[in-house]
């Protein structure tokens, strides 16, 4: 038996593998947001907070480019606790952190004084403030997501006198920015349509106990108590008014 011999055939050289393509990491767009995430008003900024990080979390979803770049929006969040001179602390740390836009802050007493650090840093800030102070400053970076105090209050106003035709009218406030702010702008409205003023009272955005308010305010027989100020105080006067027997509307 006879078997040939003979070299082997050359095996064909293997391809080459492609080169990894090269994936850019997005770039990082920072967003602060602000409001009270502690106290009696720390449902408001926590509910704020959760549809801000449900949106950007749909948003960075769609991975979106901005001039042609991929970006990923980042929060951070700061806790101003309702308080001026808190929201003012963390308004510059914010700054510091080098954020590219401001979310906030929600009440008009920590937008105002936190306004004027981004508007130096640079930052557009959408507030929820509501004080006509707020956008009166003139900043270039000012902006905010809701009426005036002017708008609110001129309509509540009307409103108690046009449609539940309110006669005498007792106003309490809660001294904050907001609070008073919407409370004057009430008070000008339902003069305006020829109520009168029977009481005006002011408490503070910590009270719980009003029985002394009210029980000054029952002998004026006022057809309708306006309260600017938040639900954390508006709720425990409600339940006070009632129990002092006071028949009014608030």
């Amino acid at each position: 038996m006879l078997a040939a011999c003979g070299k082997e055939a050359p095996k064909p050289a293997a391809s080459a593998a492609p080169a990894p393509v090269a994936v850019e990491a997005p770039v990082a767009v920072k967003l602060g947001f602000a409001a009270p995430l502690t106290g009696p008003q720390a449902h408001y900024g926590k509910e704020m907070q959760n549809g801000i990080v449900l949106a950007l979390d749909e948003i960075n979803a769609e991975k979106i480019k901005i001039g042609g770049k991929a970006v990923k929006f980042e929060l951070l969040s700061e806790d101003d606790q309702a308080d001026p001179k808190q929201g003012a602390v963390v308004a510059q740390k914010l700054a510091d952190a080098k954020i590219q836009g401001m979310l906030g802050h929600f009440n008009s007493g920590t937008s105002i004084p936190a306004s004027r650090v981004y508007a130096e840093a640079g930052i557009p800030q959408i507030a929820m403030a509501t004080s006509p102070q707020y956008t009166a400053q003139g900043f270039k970076t000012t902006f905010r997501a809701m009426t005036s105090d002017t708008q609110q209050g001129g309509v509540m106003g009307s409103v108690a006198v046009g449609k539940l035709q309110a006669k005498a009218i007792a106003i309490i406030d809660d001294r904050t920015a907001y609070g008073q702010g919407l409370a004057d702008e009430f008070e000008k409205a339902a003069k305006a349509g020829g109520a009168t003023i029977v009481a005006r009272e002011f408490t503070n955005d910590k009270a719980t106990d009003f029985a002394a308010i009210l029980t000054k305010i029952k002998s004026k027989k006022p057809d309708i108590v306006m309260y600017g100020g938040m639900d954390a105080q508006a709720g425990p006067m409600a339940q006070q008014l009632k129990k002092l027997g006071i028949k009014s509307r608030m």
